[in-house]
């Protein structure tokens, strides 16, 4: 008795690990987010993803290739932190400044060709997905100007995303 009680026991224990996770959806009825953590040491490798991305799409277009500058870099760290602390993603610092000031403050020695922003908690590639969906930021991304890029952000404790993308020449 004891023999088949501790089968069933087992037997119960393996047909549990077989089931399915319930599936997380919200009250859409849609899957729910996976927050993309982003560490200390990534920097550098989504910055080159988002570089190589960016002139795939350029090359695509027609358009020359655009290199990181690390003073547009500056620029957009600056402002993806800005906007978190204002909690709304706007193209003004809470000084007041303007993308034109915040290039200009970096000592950046060309003239800024456009700034796209975003608040999410989507990774860079479907940021700039979505920021080529919609006519106005792409055409920033695609500006045939366009010689250097910076790119940067900040990911608050929750997982929400400040993605900055600054394009000059």
């Amino acid at each position: 008795m004891a023999r088949i009680l501790v089968l069933l026991l087992s037997a119960t224990m393996l047909l549990s690990a077989c089931a399915t996770p319930p599936s997380q959806v919200g009250p859409d009825g849609k899957p729910l987010p996976k927050v993309y953590r982003i560490r200390a040491g990534d920097t550098a490798e989504i910055q080159f993803r988002m570089l190589d991305s960016v002139n795939s799409l350029r090359q695509a277009a027609g358009r020359s290739p655009v290199q990181l500058n690390a003073k547009l870099n500056a620029a957009a760290a600056t402002h993806a932190r800005d906007m978190s602390i204002q909690n709304r993603p706007w193209h003004f610092g809470s000084d007041g400044s303007s993308p034109i000031d915040r290039v200009a403050r970096v000592g950046y020695p060309g003239q800024l060709v456009g700034e796209n922003i975003s608040e999410t908690f989507e990774t860079e590639l479907e940021t700039l997905a979505a920021w080529m969906d919609e006519p106005n930021t792409r055409v920033v991304i695609l500006a045939p100007d366009a010689r250097d890029m910076g790119f940067s952000w900040l990911q608050e404790k929750n997982g929400k995303i400040w993605w900055t993308l600054v394009m000059g020449k």
